[in-house]
């Protein structure tokens, strides 16, 4: 068993997970049950299904949790492009959180890769 709380890519999640709730609380009120909903999912199944993993016995399983975190990324990814293009997210906030998606998504493919579980 790993301890999730010691994973650089895990506090990147969690951090990434605190910004987009911070973001997504100027978007319209029509949307909190759209696209607020779903950007604050997605973002928060990133350390969710890390720490899950991490929980879990053997690399085989702790590497399906981590391409379920990728899938999550990767969903939040188009998220926050549909978000800047609506106009919900400036650029300055929008490059911020694509920088930070697109870097624990590195990290994923990284350790995913020394799993060797990333076929």
């Amino acid at each position: 068993m790993r301890d999730f709380r010691g994973m650089q890519v895990w506090h990147k999640a969690h951090a990434l997970t605190l910004d987009v709730y911070r973001a997504t609380n100027v978007f319209p009120r029509e949307e909190v049950f759209g696209l607020t909903s779903q950007m604050r999912r997605a973002s928060s199944s990133i350390p969710a299904n890390i720490a899950e993993g991490c929980g879990r016995g053997g690399d085989g399983e702790f590497g399906r949790f981590l391409q379920i975190a990728m899938g999550s990324a990767s969903e939040l990814e188009y998220h926050l492009l549909l978000a800047h293009a609506l106009g919900y997210l400036d650029d300055k906030t929008h490059t911020s959180l694509e920088t930070q998606v697109v870097e624990i998504k590195r990290m994923l493919t990284g350790l995913l890769r020394r799993l060797g579980t990333d076929r």
